[in-house]
């Protein structure tokens, strides 16, 4: 997960809802680690100022699969990335296709 650009780690769900607003774009996403559920992921993302949270969960076997609107079949996928991928795409069941990624900052290393 950490070679994931939009993976923000154990951030807490008003400090990812902070970025996004600072992001200020609908379609503004991240990844963050669920505070309720261990082993557990969130995908964050902005529309027209509300906050939606899709809980993203790796199987046993190592696919990735997100919760998307009741009714959506559930997809799997083999990495992370692909997952992103595929809700980049209008129509997937989620509020808004992922479209501008907040990625997280590592330029702040002293060096």
């Amino acid at each position: 997960m950490e070679n994931v650009s939009v993976y923000h780690g154990n951030i807490s769900r008003e400090a990812g809802e902070k970025l996004l607003c600072e992001a200020g774009k609908d379609g503004s996403y991240l990844l963050r680690d669920s505070e309720s559920m261990a082993n557990k992921y969130c995908l964050c993302v902005l529309h027209k100022d509300l906050i939606y949270t899709y809980r993203v969960s790796q199987t046993t076997t190592g696919s990735w699969s997100a919760e998307a609107a009741p009714g959506v079949p559930k997809r799997m996928f083999r990495k992370v990335q692909n997952l992103i991928s595929a809700y980049k795409k209008p129509g997937q069941g989620i509020a808004i296709h992922l479209q501008h990624p907040v990625e997280r900052n590592v330029s702040n290393a002293k060096g």
